[in-house]
């Protein structure tokens, strides 16, 4: 939520790089608060200079945790907190594009969408305002179509693109039901051929297309002349190299160098879960905290060893077994008799500590989110496009809730 005094605007022109260059500072001067992760460290560095404020953090319960995680703005905890909640929800405050009408939906193509999917097309659809009306959609990464079908209107033509070929069939075969006309083509959008699928009388969309997948757009889109296109942006981290490579200009002049782990920190946010699912959760992390504890007694050394995901059904075996067996993925020795009781106690009352910790890290996830499309925004901004920046949607729906529009004049 905004800060106090602090009112929510649609970014456009010379306000898109201003809120850019704000948010670079802040990012790097308290990048030493954000970029260490409380799952990898025993200790966090910044704890010796707000031992009051680390203190507080770690002697709430898991449950307190777990229920300030999506708004750790709202927390009463001990400075220097409450003072970077309030620069972060200034720094983040975006307003909502303004809405359209849409025509209602014929054909019942809602039908085999869920619920919350179909709530975030209607959202987005009714954002999507352009000088000129759209003649030929481009959905990208499209699924089964069913954004380009919402979308789609008498006189407009409709081409979806997308990997999977068994999406491809079942797309085609919905607008064939629905008697629309539209092409699904089956296609690697990274590939190089893909630059050939789009030109100057396409207007691109994508609904949360991941990482280089949107970025892929953005720089084809520009290449091929499109006049404008529609993008929320989603799973930063998902890209094929273990660095962010920065899109704009101003980006690239910036001291701020990002890691995947850094790129992760975004989609930290906690979605809906029923209690099973959430307990199975915590189960996990639980026990791989206290393994954790277990390898660096093991290897005696102090620091974090990575372990590959491993199938839910390894939290069926008994605490003693997921440990020894997990060890010797590892090949370490667990030769000795650990108090297994007290270390998967340990492993719960460090997940209690992370959680909590995690509050701060917290407070920079839409910093940075926002950083990240600003820096897809100003990129366009260098094309030639005017651009739009706001929101589509409130948070609850989903939390990637930015949407770039851009036109050129």
């Amino acid at each position: 939520m905004p800060a106090r005094g602090v009112e929510s605007c649609v970014l456009t022109g010379e306000a898109l790089l201003a809120r850019f260059t704000a948010l670079d500072a802040f990012l790097i001067e308290h990048q030493a608060l954000w970029k260490p992760r409380p799952f990898t460290h025993l200790q966090l560095p910044w704890e010796a200079s707000y031992p009051e404020l680390a203190f507080w953090l770690r002697g709430r319960s898991l449950e307190d945790a777990e229920s300030s995680h999506n708004q750790p703005c709202l927390l009463d905890a001990p400075e220097p907190f409450a003072l970077l909640a309030a620069m972060s929800a200034e720094l983040s405050a975006v307003g909502e594009l303004p809405a359209r009408a849409l025509e209602a939906a014929g054909h019942r193509l809602n039908v085999d969408v869920p619920g919350r999917k179909w709530q975030q097309i209607e959202a987005f659809a009714g954002r999507l305002q352009f000088a000129h009306a759209p003649t030929h959609w481009l959905d990208w990464c499209s699924g089964k179509g069913h954004l380009g079908r919402r979308l789609l209107q008498t006189g407009q033509q409709l081409t979806c693109l997308e990997y999977d070929p068994a999406l491809v069939a079942s797309g085609q075969a919905l607008s064939q039901h629905h008697q629309l006309h539209a092409l699904h083509v089956e296609q690697d959008v990274l590939a190089p051929d893909a630059a050939s699928l789009l030109n100057a009388a396409h207007t691109p969309v994508a609904l949360h297309a991941c990482g280089d997948l949107h970025v892929r757009l953005i720089r084809l889109a520009s290449a091929a002349g499109c006049k404008q296109l529609a993008i929320a942006p989603c799973c930063y981290n998902r890209i094929s190299l273990n660095t962010y490579q920065p899109l704009s200009c101003s980006a690239e002049r910036s001291g701020l160098h990002l890691s995947l782990d850094d790129l992760a920190l975004p989609m930290s946010e906690t979605v809906t879960a029923g209690a099973r699912v959430r307990r199975q959760r915590d189960t996990s992390m639980a026990r791989r905290l206290a393994f954790d504890l277990l390898q660096r007694q093991l290897r005696g050394v102090d620091e974090y060893l990575p372990t590959p995901s491993l199938p839910s059904a390894w939290l069926d075996k008994p605490f003693a077994d997921y440990c020894r067996d997990l060890a010797a993925l590892k090949e370490l020795s667990t030769v000795g008799t650990p108090n297994w009781t007290e270390l998967e106690a340990a492993g719960w009352q460090r997940l209690a500590e992370v959680r909590n910790l995690e509050l701060l890290r917290g407070l920079f996830r839409r910093p940075l989110e926002l950083w990240l499309v600003l820096d897809r925004a100003l990129f366009l901004i260098e094309q030639g496009y005017a651009v739009r920046l706001g929101t589509f949607c409130e948070s609850p729906l989903t939390p990637r809730n930015f949407l770039l529009l851009a036109e050129r004049p």
